[in-house]
């Protein structure tokens, strides 16, 4: 799909989508207009029954160098309000993100910077160079990273958050695995054949069962025991198993045969 002036939507017929940011001579950095075409090509997903996943990537050298220079200075010549209107418009995107049906993997190359962070966060995985360059960069120019802060923090955690917030430091593929940010980091000579390994992994799986395990992991929070949440798991898992697909995924278990959802070039084994 090429519907977008800073962006690419490209499904793939396995049945997942790529959604690029599409600004390599600016290091597709965030403006209003990338903003919001984020928005739309994330309705344009959500829409999409056909659509088992979404990978999130960068086209050229970097992930995104976070908000573009020009938007920036735009930026500090608008009102209170206007700029709330800005702030409004791109925590519709990381919601959006966030709460999207189907699982999302960001894929990071060179520098993932600010708002970047955000995007990274808000998909359910995400994995990344070992070179790659990370930072919550927004004190070293008097801002805080206030609208992406929510899912960076559930993303690394409060300890993690708060050091990198209030330093700036950069950190590389390496450090983002180890406090969760992401889940897996590879030599950059390796990163496009570990995507094809996650996307293997992922064709293996029930469509229905990944979303209805978001759903799920959604609900489920903080862990916060309580009896609303015990009738809410039993629930689930009673759904699911009379579910179609529970029900063709049991018997293909018990007829030691491939379920249905698993193609011709879906039949490897998990890595």
């Amino acid at each position: 799909m090429s519907d977008f002036n800073t962006l690419e939507l490209q499904n793939d017929p396995r049945g997942f989508a790529t959604l690029w940011l599409n600004r390599a001579e600016k290091n597709n950095a965030f403006n209003a207009e990338m903003i919001r075409e984020l928005i739309l090509a994330l309705d344009k997903v959500a829409s999409d029954a056909s659509l088992r996943f979404l990978l999130v990537r960068g086209r050229g050298k970097h992930f995104s160098a976070g908000a573009d220079l020009a938007w920036m200075q735009q930026s500090a010549e608008l009102d209170y309000h206007t700029n709330l209107d800005d702030a409004r418009e791109l925590a519709e995107l990381m919601y959006n993100l966030a709460k999207l049906k189907i699982p999302t993997v960001a894929v990071v190359q060179g520098a993932a910077f600010g708002g970047a962070l955000g995007l990274i966060s808000c998909c359910d995985m995400a994995i990344g160079a070992d070179d790659a360059q990370f930072c919550l960069s927004e004190v070293r120019i008097g801002l805080a990273p206030a609208v992406i802060s929510p899912f960076v923090v559930q993303a690394i955690g409060e300890r993690a958050a708060r050091r990198y917030a209030l330093t700036a430091e950069r950190f590389g593929g390496q450090r983002a695995r180890e406090i969760g940010l992401l889940s897996d980091s590879y030599p950059a000579a390796e990163l496009d054949q570990a995507v094809e390994q996650w996307i293997d992994n992922l064709l293996l799986n029930s469509p229905a069962a990944m979303r209805a395990s978001k759903d799920l992991l959604r609900e489920v929070g903080n862990g916060a025991l309580t009896p609303a949440l015990r009738r809410y798991t039993e629930n689930a898992i009673a759904r699911i198993r009379v579910s179609p697909e529970g029900q063709e995924g049991l018997r293909a278990f018990l007829q030691k045969r491939a379920p249905s959802w698993q193609t011709a070039t879906t039949t490897k084994e998990p890595r």
